[in-house]
């Protein structure tokens, strides 16, 4: 049974009853789903979908710009999934207009033209303005802030994790001078996940997963214990140090405020999703802290989070839950466990958070090549993307060189309906409409 998780914040009100399949008979709209290669020649990957769910690819559109291909510069490995360690590398603007990629290998942003029929023009590629030292750059999630035409781009090392680019009205990019950092006294070399915008775009908020860098085991495992002091210290961020979440408030024309540095509540807290109908709240997923939990940001930019919904970590410590996908009703939650291969659900009732299944699908194989931190073999399943109707979700299995999709059922479960052959251990990110 798990932990229920119940931050101090107010019971919604007028809540829409929980997503369910169409009845038998009902078909539900087909649409398009992008994915990034995240190769060397980095390319987008585009995807019809049908009603039923099924997915056929249409075309491979060149980015203009370098992925990492199946190095993973966040650990320095050779090869492995989760190259990036982040979410949202491909997001659509909110009119659906333009497409956005990160190209981590050279650090760059492409920009694209999205046709009536899904189909992608490559309008731009532009570097961010972070330099890449050694093989590989971090340049790994996005956030688009449509009342400043700018987008905001995360990378994994800093001391410069957040740049900026204007959009202008032809999907054109324009690299800023401005650059924000999560690094700490303490920490100078902290390593950021992914940000997040409230709805109002008053605060960003960024999630990290370590303080520093972790370094490699014999076999290629990541260590991520140090020495300090004379004692093991982990360098899982917020844990023990409580400054894992990071909130800007947000100015004119974007410019980033004085940050405020945060209790995540947990071990490395990864993911931060708002929901859409209670917008001070948010979802938060810990890549240490096993488990899910609910959160809530008040008028200053400050953060109130409830204990963690601990999901069962029997197979392995930590479990690198990273990833997240939320109904449009604010009612399940479907967690990515990358230590594990599989997808966990959750339920929120209110403000209750626990697990609806756990599995919510079968265990998805890898090669037997790559194990995550907790030692288990794992197909290292990264970004997940939910159909706007929530019947649908498809989840990148980069170590199975598999993208699977599944249709959401009633209880919460997932039933593989589709699947697509894509690259070895390198894809990232996934949008759609």
């Amino acid at each position: 049974m798990s932990t229920p998780s119940q931050p101090s914040m107010p019971t919604m009100t007028n809540q829409p009853s929980m997503s369910m399949q169409a009845p038998q008979g009902e078909m539900h709209p087909g649409g398009h789903l992008f994915m990034q290669t995240n190769e060397i020649r980095n390319c987008v990957i585009h995807y019809l979908r049908a009603p039923d769910g099924t997915i056929t690819e249409v075309e491979r559109v060149f980015t203009g710009g370098a992925g990492s291909g199946v190095f993973k510069p966040v650990s320095g490995q050779a090869s492995a999934p989760n190259a990036f360690e982040g979410a949202f590398s491909v997001i659509l603007t909110p009119d659906r207009r333009f497409l956005f990629t990160t190209n981590g290998g050279d650090n760059s942003v492409s920009s694209f033209a999205v046709g009536a029929d899904g189909k992608l023009t490559l309008l731009d590629a532009k570097r961010t303005g972070n330099i890449v030292n050694g093989p590989s750059g971090t340049a790994k999630a996005l956030a688009y802030s449509p009342s400043h035409s700018t987008l905001f781009v995360l990378h994994a090392f800093g001391p410069d994790h957040l740049r900026l680019m204007s959009v202008d009205e032809e999907g054109k990019l324009t690299a800023r001078p401005e650059r924000y950092t999560v690094n700490t006294m303490d920490w100078p070399n902290r390593v950021a996940t992914m940000a997040a915008f409230t709805a109002d775009e008053k605060f960003l908020v960024v999630g990290t997963t370590f303080d520093e860098p972790a370094k490699a085991n014999p076999d290629g495992t990541p260590i991520i214990w140090i020495e300090k002091n004379g004692a093991p210290h982990s360098i899982a961020s917020n844990l023990p140090d409580p400054v894992g979440l990071i909130v800007f408030p947000v100015g004119a024309y974007g410019v980033l405020g004085e940050p405020k540095f945060q209790d995540g509540g947990g071990g490395s807290p990864w993911n931060v999703q708002f929901l859409r109908h209670r917008p001070d709240c948010f979802v938060l997923g810990y890549a240490v802290g096993d488990g899910l939990a609910l959160g809530r940001i008040d008028e200053d930019g400050n953060l109130d989070i409830g204990p963690i919904a601990p999901i069962d970590t029997s197979p392995g410590k930590p479990a690198e839950l990273c990833w997240l996908s939320i109904t449009s009703d604010d009612r399940l939650v479907f967690a990515t466990i990358f230590g594990y291969g599989y997808l966990t659900s959750y339920r929120i009732d209110g403000n209750i958070l626990s697990i609806a299944k756990d599995l919510a699908c079968p265990k998805v194989p890898g090669d037997g090549t790559f194990r995550g931190l907790d030692g288990v073999v794992t197909s290292g399943p990264s970004d997940s993307w939910l159909s706007p109707d929530d019947a649908y979700l498809y989840q990148i299995y980069g170590n199975a060189s598999k993208l699977i999709g599944y249709a959401v059922q009633p209880d919460a479960s997932l039933d593989e309906i589709t699947s697509a052959d894509i690259p070895y251990n390198s894809p990232q990110g996934l949008a759609g409409f």
